[in-house]
């Protein structure tokens, strides 16, 4: 498990043995919004599949939904990487409870399932569940993981919660939002409701596919998967303007230090 005094990096390929999922990430920022991409890289449907049809279960529910108060002593996030391949998905830890940023595709939950146990958790420990945007490859198990983790509070942008089929109504998250001591960044431009994670207190900074990294500099997203390529590189710069060492990505490697200066200096090349 990593921590944050120092920061130390543990990359976990799910404990599924490096046959069952490839090891090298694409270094591609952006990713296609099918669903039904298997966690080993096989190509994603073109998005008039269905499957990321609108659901009366993904409906933003009451304003008042509260989300969890950081810890008092404001500690800083445990992270740890679940390698799927072309995609990775993130669990964030801290006195006991995970949170689960992105699932990648259908199929991915005993993955996720395997890294949790390699930080001494499991699902009845996972209180949250944050998909930075609706794209197959990143909320492709949401249900499933929904459906094991009873507990868990799902979360995602306002203008994505109608794609994103799950069995119990998401809380639609605004920026600046917190959630369990995480602060909701949006970060729109690959799809109008994508958005980032920052743990203040670990400078750490998850992007979902705002950005990608590849040779251990931060990337724009493809323009190929982006909604709006204007607007995702505005998000480059807003992301570029916060304070954070590391930054995790939905395609690439970590960049564990130094990560926001690269990304102002991303922003700033447009």
């Amino acid at each position: 498990m990593q921590t944050w005094t120092p920061i130390h990096r543990r990359t976990l390929l799910a404990d599924l043995g490096r046959g069952a999922f490839a090891l090298a990430v694409v270094s591609v920022a952006g990713c296609a919004p099918a669903a039904s991409a298997s966690p080993g890289g096989s190509p994603a449907p073109s998005p008039g599949d269905g499957s990321a049809a609108p659901s009366d279960d993904a409906t933003t529910p009451p304003s008042d939904a509260p989300s969890a108060p950081p810890s008092a002593s404001g500690a800083a996030f445990a992270w740890e990487r679940v390698n799927l391949g072309f995609v990775s998905a993130y669990i964030l830890s801290r006195d006991g409870e995970a949170v689960i940023v992105d699932t990648g595709t259908g199929g991915s939950a005993e993955a996720i399932e395997a890294s949790l146990a390699a930080v001494s958790l499991d699902w009845e420990a996972v209180g949250h569940l944050i998909l930075t945007h609706q794209h197959g490859d990143h909320v492709g198990s949401a249900a499933d993981v929904m459906e094991r983790a009873p507990a868990a509070v799902g979360y995602a942008g306002a203008e994505d919660l109608p794609a994103i089929v799950v069995p119990r109504p998401l809380t639609a998250v605004a920026d600046g939002d917190d959630v369990f001591g995480l602060t909701i960044i949006t970060t729109p431009g690959q799809t109008p409701g994508s958005i980032s994670v920052l743990d203040q207190a670990g400078g750490l900074l998850v992007a979902g596919d705002a950005l990608g990294t590849g040779g251990g500099v931060p990337m724009l997203p493809g323009a190929q998967f982006t909604a709006d390529m204007d607007v995702a590189k505005e998000s480059v710069v807003k992301i570029g303007g916060l304070v954070f060492e590391t930054l995790l990505v939905g395609h690439g490697d970590p960049i564990e230090s130094g990560a926001a200066a690269l990304v102002a200096e991303l922003g700033a090349a447009g």
